[in-house]
């Protein structure tokens, strides 16, 4: 405990004592959960040892994890109609507010000292303050039914049982009726959005196109109209995403800290507080469990072996790769491709060199443009640096320009190889068709490097081919000449 003393009771004498609560309630995220992601992303290796400074208790762990990870006190996401309540109260005269928290006592004076509202401090140090600790030490300190109380929790209801009014924020599930049994509700401040749209953007559902890819081989190979193959590659779709959104959010966790300096990263639910971080490490094992037991089940082996070397290349990149220079988008090339071979898998067909070889180089280009786009917002903006977390400077842009449009080229290149291969001639009925295809390409890969050049790309090509409408119909286009050609 801190920023007072046991005179603490006689100097509030009189006074109207408001207590707050940090995690889920002054902020909307928690400080322990953000801080063990932190240490993840940074030290890796310390994450076992932490299991066993949790065998020393509660206290003793949140103590060792603020030594070695601290967020960012200034851009934790804040509850801001909570916070001008807080402000109005204190302009009342009179108020004595008190940050009682069960994160790390650290950690709470930083937030204190960052708002600058608050009088005194309590939060753990020799003794983990939740719950009936935390309603011990404020009865202790202001008296029974001597205080507020500002909770979100069923670990709250101990507090406001001994609290005179019980102020709930964004409550969990039932705590707000429970709350209000006690007789003593004050204010609610509840401004969440519906969940499943929340859940939908955390997801990432609409990055679920790029599964698609999965389908790839069962076009290549002409067996769409197989129902079983097609089924397959369903599934193999669903687990896909499955897995994709896992590691999503794992990604959105260990990137708290950069997501809140980006321009738009910043909205995302997690770095917003809009989706609860527990949630999250709910939600992420629970994916995973679907993605492997449903290929387990009833797909091939060697599927099941393929989506696990995407989860591990996508977990390595997340950890490590996306701060290598030029390793972070060979290997975002590569886990486009893996999603083709995926499909291959699924259906248990060969992989022809031209699909691989037109995959790395197209997907290889596309990569150096979600740089190039980063790069360039940071120039604009007069910063030395790509993005937070990126090794990138921003006199790279013009040479990822070079690097990803020759890159784009070649890939169209593989194709009208492709078209003249001899073996690609017994696949297609009028094969000439396809010449119409490299055109298409060469127009559209130019074009995405114009937008992006001229500061107008999204952060994800992907998503960008998807809401633009000459991509859209370039790619039905492209789709229907393959199909003029087989017929």
């Amino acid at each position: 405990m801190s920023l007072g003393d046991a005179r603490s009771g006689r100097a509030t004498a009189g006074r109207r004592v408001i207590a707050v609560d940090l995690d889920g309630t002054l902020i909307r995220s928690d400080l322990l959960v953000e801080s063990v992601f932190l240490m993840l992303r940074y030290q890796p290796l310390l994450f076992l040892k932490a299991l066993f400074w949790l065998l020393k208790g509660k206290a003793y762990f949140k103590r060792r994890v603020a030594d070695v990870a601290t967020p960012v006190i200034a851009t934790l996401p804040y509850n801001k109609p909570l916070v001008a309540w807080l402000e109005s109260q204190k302009t009342l005269g009179d108020v004595h507010l008190v940050l009682a928290t069960a994160s790390d006592a650290r950690l709470a004076r930083q937030v204190a000292d960052h708002l600058g509202i608050f009088d005194e401090v309590l939060g753990t140090e020799a003794k983990n303050l939740a719950s009936a600790h935390k309603r011990d030490a404020l009865v202790s300190r202001y008296g029974e039914q001597r205080f507020e109380y500002v909770g979100n929790s069923t670990a709250d209801l101990d507090v406001w049982r001994s609290a005179n009014v019980a102020h709930v924020v964004n409550p969990e599930f039932n705590v707000l009726a429970r709350a209000r049994r006690l007789g003593r509700l004050g204010e609610v401040f509840d401004d969440r959005v519906g969940y499943l749209r929340v859940l939908r953007k955390a997801l990432r559902l609409h990055q679920w196109a790029k599964n698609l890819l999965v389908f790839v081989p069962l076009l290549a190979t002409h067996k769409l109209s197989h129902w079983q193959l097609l089924g397959d590659c369903v599934l193999a779709f669903l687990c896909f995403g499955a897995c994709a959104s896992s590691v999503y959010l794992l990604n959105d966790l260990l990137d708290l800290k950069d997501d809140r300096r980006h321009r738009t990263k910043c909205n995302r639910p997690l770095a917003a507080g809009t989706f609860p971080v527990f949630h999250a490490m709910v939600w992420m094992p629970a994916l995973l469990v679907f993605a492997f037991g449903a290929s387990l089940l009833w797909l091939p082996a060697r599927f099941a072996v393929v989506l696990g070397v995407y989860y591990l290349l996508t977990l390595a990149y997340s950890l490590w790769i996306k701060r290598v220079v030029m390793l972070d988008v060979v290997t975002l090339a590569m886990l486009y491709t893996v999603r083709v071979v995926a499909g291959a898998a699924a259906i248990v067909a060969p992989l022809t060199f031209w699909i691989l070889a037109f995959c790395i180089f197209m997907f290889l280009s596309l990569a150096f443009v979600k740089r190039y786009t980063e790069l360039y917002e940071a120039r604009e903006q007069g910063r030395d640096d790509a993005a937070p977390g990126r090794g990138y400077e921003v006199q790279d842009f013009e040479l990822l320009a070079s690097l990803g449009g020759s890159s784009g080229y070649l890939s169209v290149l593989v194709l009208a190889l492709y078209i003249n291969d001899v073996a690609s001639l017994h696949l297609y009925g009028h094969p000439k068709v396809l010449w119409v295809a490299c055109p298409l390409l060469l127009f559209w890969l130019s074009r995405v490097w114009l937008i992006a050049h001229r500061g107008r790309m999204n952060d994800d090509p992907i998503v960008f081919a998807l809401r633009d409408r000459v991509s859209r119909w370039i790619g039905i286009a492209f789709a229907a000449t393959f199909v003029a050609a087989a017929f």
